[in-house]
């Protein structure tokens, strides 16, 4: 049994007993009561013992569970801190995909420009060329019409108009 137990029927023992007339006292066996207070004086230092070995659970429970607070928040602290490194890496390697994008774009928007004036100098060269080749097959032709005039046209042409005229 424990100290409750023994409480309980102390208090019914009291509570049961004879009381005096005219008076709050009552008459209980003192027998009774007295083993009873002994029993209790017995169970007590157990109860105490029990008490002071919840009492030393409870802190080593408190003292368990600040540890363990303790090691979540920094574990928390440390995954925060990760995050943030890698968020940081993340900005970093964006800005410079960024800066590869512009100097990419820079450099095609220049080798276009380049290349532009590179087919534009070689087809003026052509139009030249082709303009001087024009003008070759222009006299050319010019040479052959004249010769070709001469050749039809007779040796004498005094008597080519003349004969005629007549």
């Amino acid at each position: 049994m424990d100290v409750q137990e023994r409480l309980d029927e102390l208090t019914v023992l009291v509570e049961d007993a004879k009381s005096m007339p005219l008076s709050a006292s009552c008459i209980v066996n003192r027998t009774q009561v007295l083993d009873l207070i002994e029993e209790i004086r017995q169970l007590l230092p157990e109860s105490v013992h029990r008490a002071d070995e919840l009492l030393a659970d409870r802190e080593a429970v408190v003292q368990d569970g600040r540890r363990e607070a303790d090691r979540i928040l920094e574990r928390a602290r440390s995954e925060a801190d990760r995050m943030v490194s890698e968020h940081e890496v993340y900005l970093a390697a964006v800005a410079e995909a960024e800066a590869l994008r512009r100097d990419t774009l820079e450099d095609a928007a220049r080798m276009r420009r380049e290349t532009d004036d590179y087919i534009d100098s070689k087809l003026a060269t052509f139009e030249i060329t082709l303009h001087k080749t024009l003008q070759a097959v222009d006299r050319g032709r010019e040479r052959l019409r004249s010769q070709m005039y001469e050749e039809l046209a007779p040796e004498d042409s005094d008597e080519f108009f003349d004969g005629d005229a007549r």
